[in-house]
């Protein structure tokens, strides 16, 4: 399965815009149009993918997967670092299947699940996270 960067390339090739287009058409720099296309970072909010797919003239749900939804949640919620921590998790939860015999169906519902419990434990951790003293 292509990766949001990947399918954000070839529609932008089909389109036949230069990478610099694009980030003109969508408001944002050429340097955050390589990071989305290499995979080192996705939009952080659901309206990009909407601005992108316009701009490509493709559907939102070509450039939205479940795991692209996950990151960008993430990052919403929880800045760069939960970006990270999601993407990671995503690695390690496919690394569990190389090799495996669970059929696409169960692969799909564990991770959903995990993604899940990712989710809430940082809800509930931040319940817990001592306040932050504002400085003046």
């Amino acid at each position: 399965m292509m990766k949001f960067g990947e399918k954000l390339k070839q529609a932008r090739l089909r389109a036949k815009l230069t990478q610099e287009q694009l980030a003109q058409a969508v408001e944002v720099t050429k340097r955050t149009i390589i990071n989305y296309e290499t995979g080192k970072r996705y939009p952080r909010d659901r309206g990009m993918y909407y601005k992108l797919a316009q701009v490509l003239g493709v559907d939102v749900n070509y450039l939205l997967t479940e795991d692209e939804e996950f990151i960008t949640d993430a990052a919403s919620k929880y800045g760069s670092k939960g970006e990270a921590e999601a993407r990671e998790l995503l690695e390690r939860s496919a690394a569990l299947f190389a090799g495996g015999e669970l059929s696409d169906e169960d692969k799909l519902a564990f991770v959903h699940e995990i993604q899940q419990l990712y989710l809430e434990s940082k809800e509930i951790a931040k319940k817990f996270a001592p306040k932050r003293r504002k400085t003046m």
